[in-house]
Formats: structure tokens, sequence, C-alpha cells
């Protein structure tokens, strides 16, 4: 995995929303869940968790979107629609940024994948952590700490 130099900075697909990512992640991630599969019209979603004070939307304005209710709150270009960044309730360590957003994706692998009970058939990942649902609370501290010593991007 590369290190890429920061701040790292990006837009939506129609560039009325810009965004900086300032701090490097906490840890990255797949995410099969339907819903994931549904709103990125894609096998899967990519993250990256970046500490809240290290991600900043530097230009526009952001909308909620997705269903629009329940503890997850994901914020998508008013007007292309993509989808940037989802905050998740009772998690506030950290917000879910789509790293294609960024101008360098190069950096980008995903360390764990999420909900592979959902998971298409053909697909794989490079992965070194799978959960058949989301991994437990308890166990993110650790796997935190492995991504942060395993080259993990701006470490």
């Amino acid at each position: 995995m590369t290190t890429p130099e920061l701040p790292l900075h990006g837009a939506c697909r129609c560039g009325d929303v810009h965004v900086t990512m300032s701090a490097p992640p906490l840890m990255t991630a797949a995410c099969h869940c339907t819903g994931c599969q549904k709103m990125s019209s894609s096998a899967f979603s990519l993250t990256a968790m970046v500490p809240p004070q290290g991600f900043a939307v530097t230009k526009g304005e952001t909308r909620r979107g997705g269903l629009g209710e329940g503890q997850l709150d994901h914020q998508f270009c008013p007007r292309c629609l993509t989808w940037i960044f989802t905050r998740i309730t009772g998690l506030d360590y950290f917000v879910n940024v789509r790293p294609t957003m960024f101008e360098d994706t190069s950096w980008f692998t995903p360390f764990i994948e999420t909900m592979t009970q959902d998971k298409l058939a053909w697909v794989t990942t490079p992965a070194r952590h799978s959960f058949e649902a989301f991994p437990p609370m308890e166990e993110l501290p650790t796997l935190m700490a492995e991504f942060g010593q395993s080259g993990a991007p701006g470490r």
C-alpha cells in the first residue's frame, strides 16, 4: 500500500462538492451489504474511516440520502447525487468517506470486508480480514491498530 501525501483533495462527479482528507484513515473497508450494493450500483462500496477532524467538505453542501432515516447518515451531492460520505450515529470517532472521491486513489486497498453474507458469488477483494456481518465493536480497536501498523497511508 502506498502512502499519499496529505491532504488529499477530491470532488463529486459534477464538481459542485469538494472534500479534503487531512488525517490518515483509521482503517479501510469494502462493504458487501445489499444497501451498499444498491446505493453504489455495484457489488460493494468502498470506505476510508477518517477521524472527523481529518475530513472536511470544502466547497458546496451535501444532503442526506439513502433511506434518509436511521443511524446511517449518508451524504450526497444534491446535483449529481454522488455518494460522498456517511456518518454512523454512535460511532462519532470516524466518518466513512468514499475514497474514490479523491484525485489520488492509488493508496487505497480494503483492509477488511464486511457483510460477506450478502456478497455476490463472483466477488473477491484483497482484504486481510473478512466478516459475515459487521465486525464486533470490541474488535475495532484491534483491527485499527493492526491497520496502523501495516503501512497504512499517512502512517
